[in-house]
Parts: C-alpha cells; structure tokens; sequence
C-alpha cells in the first residue's frame, strides 16, 4: 500500500466514526473578537493608519465633504482614466469626472476585462476595516462594485468609514455575517509578491498603488 493509500484509509476511517457513538468535533472557537479599542477611537484610528502606512498605502483623512472631493482629486492627479461603480455617491463621482475620463461600470454594463486594463484607476467605497492587520474589505455592494475593477487598474483609491474600522479579524466577520453570501475582497496595502529569489514585484494580483481616504462624514 502506498502512503496516498494510507492517507486515503485514515480520512475514510474518520467519517465513518465521525458522529457516532456520541462523538463530536469540536472546532476551536477562542481567536480573538474583540479587544481594548472602540470603534471610532483616536488610539484605534492612529492604529489604522500606522498599518496601512506600514504596508506603502497612501492615507489620508477627511472631516467633510470638500476634503474627500480634494483627496480625490490629490490621489488621482496622476492618472487620466478612472472606472466607478454604479452605486458610488454622485458627489464622488462628479469629483472624479472634474479631471478625468470616468468610465461606469454596473449590473447595465459591464467594462471588458481588456478595457479595465486600459483604465488607470478605481475609485470605490469600502464595507469595513481591520486595525490590527491594516486590512480594507470590500463585499461588492454597489458602492464597492464587482471584484475585477478593483483588481485590475493600476491604482485603487478606496474611502473607508472611520466608524466601520474595527479592532481585530473577529470583529469585523460579525459586521459580514450580515451577507455572509457576497464575494469578499482583502485588502492589506499594495499588490506585491515575491519570486523564490525573493525579488519583490508589485501589481502582479492588484493594483501596485493603494490610496486610502479615511472619511469621518458618517460621523456627523
């Protein structure tokens, strides 16, 4: 018998016992959920930032609606082209469209993967965030969009509410449990990988640029 056959046997010997006679599974269910920060406190936003910073993210925060139109426009001077989804608010969108080509993509048209590659930015909104990790997490509501045009353009600009930016991992699964069936993208700085000879390439499975906005208008 080979060791794939061994392997095989062990793994058909557990289900059949698996429920009898009383026996269970336990699956360990002690990570962490929530920690010592609030949502919304300066010491967990100071957290925040210091992560994304960390990863080569560019932050930048906005108490009103002038700045979040000014940051946009700071965090898109470089580019010409710029793909929106449908449900993204108007204001945002007509602060993209005062510089640039914006292009809208939704469920009445979608932009062919090989026009995305065209497409020099993307601008989206953001469904919450984690601190201890720097993560943005997006679960394409239509403020967010579909997954490839936030993988596809070459810089991402994302706004995350301040006061969806929880603490650790464990917290924010609780704020997705709410549709636990959408796609589900993790976002932890810039796209980067590295080869076995560790040369470090950037833009390989995402955008090489990520600009974030930390908005606190949910605040007031």
């Amino acid at each position: 018998m080979s060791s794939r056959d061994d392997i095989l046997a062990s793994i058909r010997s557990a289900n059949r016992n698996a429920g009898r006679d009383g026996v269970t599974v336990e699956v360990p269910r002690d990570y962490h959920r929530r920690e010592d920060l609030p949502a919304g406190s300066p010491a967990l936003l100071e957290l925040f930032v210091g992560r994304l910073k960390e990863y080569g993210a560019e932050v930048g925060l906005a108490s009103n609606e002038d700045e979040v139109t000014a940051l946009i426009n700071r965090f898109l001077a470089s580019c010409d082209t710029v793909v929106v989804p449908s449900g993204l608010p108007k204001e945002w969108v007509k602060a993209a469209m005062a510089h640039h080509r914006v292009y809208l993509d939704g469920p009445g048209g979608q932009i062919p993967s090989s026009a995305l590659d065209n497409i020099d930015a993307v601008l989206t909104s953001s469904r919450c965030g984690v601190a201890t990790t720097g993560t943005i997490i997006l679960d394409a509501t239509p403020d967010q969009g579909r997954r490839a045009i936030t993988l596809v353009p070459d810089t991402h600009v994302v706004i995350v509410d301040v006061g969806a930016v929880r603490e650790t991992v464990g917290e924010a699964f609780a704020i997705l449990s709410s549709n636990p069936t959408r796609p589900i993208t993790w976002i932890a700085g810039p796209s980067a990988t590295s080869d076995i000879e560790l040369s470090r390439v950037e833009g390989v499975h995402g955008p090489r640029n990520l600009k974030v906005i930390l908005s606190s208008l949910g605040e007031n």
